[in-house]
């Protein structure tokens, strides 16, 4: 599939450190508990690590205790891409960024979660950078 944005693999090496270049071109995981937003309550917006596109925001986050960042709804379903993914002997369906094709994680449906939509975007931290909402008033 084409992405908007297109790079080689060696451009992307060279933009990303070997930890974000693993999870988010070669569909690595980070380990559980181990992210840097698995358990942050700040108020923002979560953009793809590789090219920036908004593709969460703060208040479809939520608790599911499940070792990483989880989103009930993307802030635009265009920002996402959904595959299907085979991979490890089970049936689970990919998230990726759909302006750059990067791996962000899984989604999950009816789990039983108390969210307005029974989905859990399960998304690695690595993949993301939160861009926090900045304070108005005095």
């Amino acid at each position: 599939m084409a992405y908007e944005i297109d790079r080689t693999e060696e451009q992307w090496r060279q933009e990303l450190s070997p930890a974000e270049y693993h999870v988010l071109r070669e569909a690595g995981t980070e380990p559980a508990f181990t992210g840097e937003y698995t358990d942050t309550k700040a108020t923002g917006v979560y953009q793809c690590r590789a090219c920036g596109t908004e593709l969460f925001r703060s208040d479809t986050k939520f608790e599911s205790h499940c070792g990483w960042p989880s989103f009930f709804d993307p802030a635009d379903s265009s920002a996402v891409e959904l595959r299907e993914d085979r991979s490890h002997g089970m049936a689970r369906t990919e998230v990726r960024c759909a302006r750059c094709g990067s791996h962000l994680g899984h989604v999950f449906r009816g789990e039983g979660y108390p969210t307005p939509t029974d989905e859990r975007y399960c998304i690695n931290s690595i993949s993301l950078r939160l861009v926090p909402e900045e304070n108005s008033g005095p």
